[in-house]
């Protein structure tokens, strides 16, 4: 007989109560808990064996007063996410393969990303809360208006946004991509995994296709799309050689490509892109990446220095001529020197952002230590 999950119905003790799932959640949209439209709550983490916890401006943060989650509330939560296919792989002792879903909450109309997965206690997941209105750019907190306004203008390239799990590179991809489907009569197709952001179809005609529901493959997606007469392409992670020799392809021909990668700084990006590929065929990949390279943007989320929220510090790489010839020449050791003496092109390296912020009283001296790329800044911070 099939159980009924009930999002209201009290499974797990905090203190003097039992709290619902639903009451769990109500965290993600606490006022309290808020920073303008966006929550300080980026993600929800349960264990076999230990409390829930959020995570609290990049801090991991038990409940107060939790207890450890135990096997039967961890079923019963995911009994609550999942449907019945994926509670089929998430409960079975054999299989060997994580969940990755999404989960929306109809009564608040708060979307949820989620990844299921065992380790030696037992079930964990991970829900990270997805915002329910893609912000304008304007709000996003890039450097400069020009940096977006120069992006959003293009017809053609490559634009790369990285940084690591939780840096909010969705987030700025997604209202980059809205602001051309307000102001520009384009095809915009997405390729995610999973979708994260709603479009709606404005100036622009926008479909969006989920990884493993709609198309196989990023690098699947990708093909397809290319039959599909689009103007503009998101692949939402170039995770390996097909779907990076797609995307500097559809670039190099005539489309804008926006994508990300796993990577510390702008810099990273370039020779992880050129890496991904056979040692003969560097010369050739780097000559490409040059042609088919718009922009690089490389960002983390700083903690405020006045304790509410956290604030977007961004590393900006634009493919001028004078960085084509380092990319055809394989040249890293000099983008970084390059990028810092371009801010007229409205370049920046993450070290003048941090500085910037520093000076402007936005982020503390120790956060710009932590969270800097190069030991160099600590000696410009005096």
């Amino acid at each position: 007989m099939t159980q009924n999950y009930d999002i209201n119905q009290p499974i797990y003790q905090v203190g003097d109560s039992p709290l619902s799932f639903a009451q769990m959640l109500n965290y993600f949209i606490d006022p309290a808990y808020k920073k303008g439209n966006l929550s300080r709550i980026s993600d929800m983490h349960v264990k076999t064996g230990r409390p829930v916890s959020f995570r609290i401006d990049d801090d991991l943060t038990p409940m107060p007063g939790a207890g450890p989650v135990t096997d039967e509330i961890i079923r019963y939560m995911l009994g609550i996410l999942l449907s019945e296919k994926h509670q089929a792989i998430a409960f079975s002792e054999d299989e060997q393969e994580d969940v990755d879903t999404a989960f929306e909450w109809l009564e608040q109309g708060v979307n949820f990303r989620l990844n299921i997965f065992r380790d030696r206690d037992g079930l964990a997941f991970v829900m990270r809360v997805l915002a329910s209105n893609i912000p304008p750019i304007h709000e996003v907190g890039l450097p400069s208006e020009k940096i977006w306004q120069d992006i959003t203008e293009l017809k053609r390239g490559l634009v790369l946004v990285t940084g690591v799990t939780g840096s909010g590179k969705s987030t700025t991809i997604s209202s980059l991509i809205n602001h051309v489907n307000l102001h520009r009569k384009t095809r915009i197709i997405t390729l995610e995994d999973p979708v994260e952001f709603l479009f709606e179809s404005e100036s622009s005609m926008v479909s969006q296709r989920q990884i493993g529901q709609d198309v196989p493959t990023f690098a699947g997606g990708l093909r397809s799309a290319l039959r599909e007469n689009p103007d503009v392409i998101f692949v939402g992670e170039i995770r390996d050689t097909e779907t990076a020799s797609l995307a500097l392809s559809a670039a190099e021909t005539g489309h804008l490509v926006f994508s990300t990668l796993h990577t510390r700084d702008a810099k990273g990006a370039l020779s992880r892109i050129v890496d991904m590929f056979p040692a003969e065929q560097t010369k050739s990949l780097c000559l490409q990446l040059s042609f088919s390279l718009s922009f690089v943007l490389s960002q983390k989320l700083v903690p405020r220095m006045d304790g509410n929220g956290r604030i977007l510090a961004m590393e900006v790489l634009k493919n001028i001529p004078a960085l084509g010839n380092l990319i055809r020449s394989g040249n890293w050791q000099q983008v970084y020197s390059t990028m810092e003496t371009q801010s007229k092109e409205g370049m920046m390296t993450m070290e003048q952002h941090l500085l910037h912020l520093y000076q402007h009283g936005i982020i503390s001296k120790e956060s710009a230590i932590t969270y800097t790329n190069d030991a160099s800044l600590i000696e410009r911070l005096g």
